[in-house]
């Protein structure tokens, strides 16, 4: 079952991403003796690589949001100019180090991860066994697929073989590949190369035990997903300037001239549907794809969960500590500053009626 780099680099041209991912995968599954274990710490790795990317992104809504009076104020002065107004906070955005492309590529960085990975699980004779194209190409021709087919979907494959064991003692005696290349792709009882589904034939019929089971996964991604997208949007380091954004957006409506000073929630909108659909979309493709990419979507979810959790704690809960300290500070000055204020009136009025 070995594999190094340099074999997958004799298949022909292959995405550099497939080829680490399929390393990596490679490392564990021969030290787990595991696929879905194998999987489960990809994910933790792949999460990790991101993990400081994602710290940058939060630094810099935190260093935003304490520059939000400021950019209100810069769109109170040029109400009417929205290039105007972009121009002027980008600069004290950056200015303030705040200005920061992490928050655009974070998504685009895990739709990159994403695609190898995806490769990988379709893959795993290619990636993890190591077997040679030509050799797959063959198998596949032993159940009538495509060349494209057999090389990037091994799962077909792999549940082709497990149900003809004829053509599986063929292919071992024509070398095409070794029993000791096969995956062993069940994990906890459930078999990660099928696709879940609610077809009642396969459910009610004689596969049920293996079926049935399966529906557990789409499950999990639905609940891990709405768990994910709740803990984000309680811990989300904007939370604090959403709140002073409605305050703001009341005063406006007491004073014309604060208007200009909040921005459209048109985007806050649009992000709000995007939380919610994005869950039944990932339930959505659950039904299309093996097990084992949705698998990955759950352990990526609790990754994010557990990722969101401790940035909270290290960078977030501490900042929001020092910024309701710093109000606090203002308020006392304030009231301190009205109190002597009240003083000075008193004492000019008694001065005067002594005279």
């Amino acid at each position: 079952m070995g594999m190094n780099i340099f074999v997958l680099a004799g298949y022909g041209f292959t995405n550099p991403l497939n080829l680490f991912f399929g390393w990596m995968a490679t490392a564990f599954y021969r030290f787990f003796d595991s696929y879905g274990l194998a999987i489960i710490f990809l994910t933790v790795v792949t999460r990790a690589l991101l993990i400081p990317l994602n710290v940058r992104s939060q630094r810099s809504m935190l260093k935003q949001q304490a520059l939000a009076s400021q950019q209100a104020e810069i769109r109170r002065k040029y109400p009417d100019d929205k290039t105007k107004q972009q121009e002027e906070i980008t600069k004290l955005l950056q200015a303030n180090g705040a200005a920061s492309f992490g928050g655009c590529l974070l998504p685009f960085l895990q739709l990159v991860f994403l695609l190898p990975i995806y490769a990988v699980v379709r893959g795993p004779l290619r990636y993890i066994s190591g077997m040679s194209r030509d050799n797959l190409v063959a198998l596949g021709s032993l159940f009538n697929m495509k060349a494209n087919e057999a090389i990037d979907n091994n799962i077909s494959i792999i549940n082709n073989l497990r149900e003809s064991p004829e053509i599986l003692r063929q292919a071992v005696s024509d070398g095409l590949l070794r029993l000791d290349q096969l995956i062993n792709m069940n994990f906890l009882g459930l078999d990660l190369s099928l696709t879940p589904t609610i077809n009642p034939t396969k459910l009610l019929g004689s596969d049920w035990k293996t079926y049935l089971p399966l529906l557990v996964i789409p499950l999990l991604v639905l609940l891990t997903t709405l768990l994910q997208t709740r803990i984000t949007n309680v811990l989300k380091p904007t939370r604090l300037a959403d709140k002073k954004a409605k305050e703001a957006k009341e005063r406006a409506k007491n004073n014309p001239a604060r208007q200009g000073q909040t921005e459209p929630n048109s985007m806050e909108t649009s992000m709000k549907m995007m939380l919610w659909m994005m869950p039944v979309f990932m339930l959505f493709t659950t039904f299309m794809l093996p097990a084992a990419m949705a698998f990955y979507w759950i352990v990526g979810n609790i990754m994010g969960v557990i990722q969101q959790i401790i940035i909270f704690y290290m960078f977030t809960k501490p900042y929001e500590l020092k910024l309701a300290e710093m109000e606090l500070l203002k308020a006392n000055a304030f009231k301190k500053s009205k109190d002597n204020a009240e003083d000075e009136a008193l004492n000019s009025s008694k001065k005067k009626k002594k005279k």
